[in-house]
């Protein structure tokens, strides 16, 4: 059985009389990398500067390694490191010096300690450079070893990948991959970057309008695994959007002369029959595996989202 790491137990908060997080709970597990995502103004930043304590909840609470965020603060923010988008470096001291200057906040953080740091992040080489001189990705691999420092068992990135060019994005994942592979750190992400969410995580947790719309594994699910986003040629059209509509509660997509939707990969031999015993001509049929972001539109719809 997995270990729990963090969990939320009922979290709202409201400002004025209007209520922003409606009621979330859920856990976070040990050594996973969970992906938070959702459209903008769904309630993420809000949630997450409630699990660290930065804003008073309203109602409910956050579980940290056992510790109550309202009752035993102190300890349960201990086991928490977060940056939030670019962090925020001195750029004309070294890497080095930065993060012994850190350091010097946090009682007991050794030398020994940064050097290991420094060595997750595979920022050896780079540490007598001023930080001025340091590309974006760099700095973020600074900013997440200074967030280690304290030996958190949470790691909390908000937009890590913010600015980053493919390599720098590429460098940050790996990264994060190998704190909860390696070290057993839960990792849990903010992101719009849906493409980069799916190669970096485990699980996803979907927000919408300050509720939870759903939690999936994003890999090894068979029956997400199972859904294939689907291409088909077809005449008349207008038939065949009514027949998935009406027979199949399909809404399908047109691009061209083709239409776009989702279907279980064992029910498309079936509506290919549903389609010629209607006088539907088939010409072609495409089938790709339904990406995060096929099921992040389908869960919340199009238009959502930056």
């Amino acid at each position: 059985m997995s270990e729990v790491a963090m969990e939320l137990i009922d979290v709202r908060k409201t400002i004025g009389k209007k209520e922003i997080i409606k009621g979330l709970s859920f856990t976070i597990e040990k050594g996973e990398v969970f992906g938070f995502i959702g459209p903008n103004g769904a309630g993420k930043t809000t949630t997450i500067r409630m699990m660290v304590g930065l804003m008073k909840l309203t109602d409910g609470d956050v579980l940290i390694q056992g510790n109550s965020i309202k009752s035993n603060y102190k300890e349960a923010v201990r086991e928490v490191g977060a940056i939030v988008e670019n962090p925020e470096m001195y750029p004309f001291m070294t890497g080095a010096q930065n993060l012994a200057h850190y350091a010097r906040m946090i009682p007991g953080i050794t030398k020994e300690r940064i050097n290991e740091v420094v060595a997750i992040v595979g920022l050896e080489k780079a540490m007598k450079e001023k930080v001025g001189r340091y590309s974006l990705g760099m700095r973020q691999r600074l900013g997440i070893a200074q967030a280690l420092l304290h030996n958190p068992s949470i790691l909390i990135l908000d937009e890590p990948t913010n600015g980053l060019d493919p390599a720098g994005i590429r460098e940050i994942r790996r990264y994060i991959r190998k704190l909860a592979e390696e070290k057993n750190v839960s990792v849990i992400i903010s992101s719009h970057l849906l493409s980069e969410i799916e190669l970096m995580c485990d699980r996803i947790g979907i927000i919408q309008n300050g509720e939870l719309v759903a939690i999936q594994q994003v890999h090894d699910n068979v029956e997400t695994d199972n859904l294939m986003q689907v291409e088909m040629e077809v005449s008349p059209r207008d038939k065949a959007i009514e027949l998935l509509k009406d027979h199949h509660k399909i809404d399908a997509t047109e691009m061209g002369s083709k239409l776009l939707f989702q279907l279980e990969k064992e029910n498309i031999p079936t509506l290919i029959k549903t389609f010629v015993k209607h006088d539907i001509s088939v010409y072609q049929v495409g089938i790709t595996k339904a990406s995060l972001e096929d099921k992040f539109f389908d869960l919340i719809g199009e238009n959502t989202i930056e």
